[in-house]
């Protein structure tokens, strides 16, 4: 049994974690913190939890996390973490975080994208990268994980082996990218108030969106050069999912059976990654309240483009359900323990 705290217990995450959570077998949820006016029983601020789970949820206190907790969720806004992860990383925690501060080795480049001189720097190079499919035996004895942010995990997962395998040209890489609101986190700001979204399309931070360097680093590793991605969210009215549709520029006149099987051989131990067969397609309404990334190819005989969608539940595999997986590793549990 593990004790597991979770900081930002009131967010969308936070409270992603908690459900996914208290059905864990192996799990004993111990601490709840948030930004909060004064304590207060989690079950009083949702409801459901009412005789399930009564902890307090209270500000952050340093003494008692690293007292009650083996393991802490960090649910926290960006820029946030840096400024706790140093005052705990000597305790005999291990450190999930869900935020972006310790994704970016290059500091001037988070510095750049998220407007903030990085206050823990030295801790940088010591996070491993959560995402489980690409770094699994890392993860295994990470002491602090950097849990990739939502439009990073699907795009990574759905470029990489086509890049690996030097299938596509590394140098045109297309993402047009649809969330739904809920990656913009629980705080009221005007353009996420229902008026706004509803019956509304809009893309947003087109080709300067903070993930675009999250995704950059990690496909940059595997083909070992510098790549450059064009990349374009969209906000769309739904709570959550994420669908995301790439076009990529075929080195070779591969078909579709190939490339399907390409991806299936990739990802043959992959309990998460689900390939779809031909003329078939992800839809968000397939991945909501699951951890799954699901992946569907197109293109045609003589075609230079190969398209590939993917959609993933962007409070699950993009952030909560992808944080217990890797706790899951880390702690030696069957990866898919509370997930499927």
């Amino acid at each position: 049994m593990v004790d597991v705290g979770i900081l930002g217990a009131t967010g969308y995450a936070g409270e992603e974690l908690i459900k996914i959570l208290l059905r864990h077998p192996q799990v004993r949820i111990t601490y709840l913190s948030a930004k909060i006016d004064k304590p207060t029983p989690i079950s009083k601020i949702f409801g459901y939890l009412k005789g399930r789970l009564e902890l307090i949820c209270e500000l952050p206190d340093y003494k008692k996390i690293t007292s009650r907790c083996q393991l802490l969720f960090m649910a926290l806004p960006h820029t946030v973490s840096m400024e706790i992860v140093p005052q705990i990383l000597d305790s005999d925690l291990r450190i999930i975080d869900l935020s972006a501060d310790f994704r970016l080795k290059n500091i001037k480049t988070y510095e750049k994208f998220y407007k903030v001189k990085h206050k823990s720097p030295q801790i940088i190079k010591s996070a491993i990268y959560g995402l489980a499919e690409l770094y699994r035996e890392k993860i295994k004895q990470a002491k602090l994980i950097a849990n990739p942010g939502c439009y990073p995990t699907a795009a990574i997962l759905g470029i990489l082996p086509a890049l690996v395998t030097e299938m596509v040209e590394p140098d045109f890489i297309i993402i047009d990218a649809k969330s739904g609101f809920t990656g913009a986190g629980r705080n009221p700001k005007p353009d996420f108030i229902f008026s706004e979204v509803n019956e509304n399309l809009k893309a947003y931070k087109i080709n300067t969106h903070q993930h675009i360097p999250e995704i950059e680093q990690e496909l940059s590793k595997f083909c070992k050069k510098n790549l450059k991605i064009n990349f374009v969210p969209h906000l769309i009215p739904l709570n959550r999912g994420i669908l995301e549709t790439i076009y990529l520029k075929k080195k070779k006149d591969f078909n579709l059976p190939e490339i399907i099987s390409i991806y299936k051989r990739f990802y043959k131990k992959e309990p998460f990654i689900r390939v779809y067969e031909e003329n078939s397609f992800p839809e968000i309404k397939n991945v909501v309240g699951t951890n799954f990334c699901d992946l569907g190819f197109y293109t045609e005989t003589k075609s230079e483009f190969l398209i590939i969608v993917v959609a993933i539940d962007n409070l699950l595999k993009g952030a909560s359900g992808q944080a217990v997986q890797n706790m899951n590793i880390m702690c030696g549990f069957k990866e898919t323990e509370a997930l499927l």
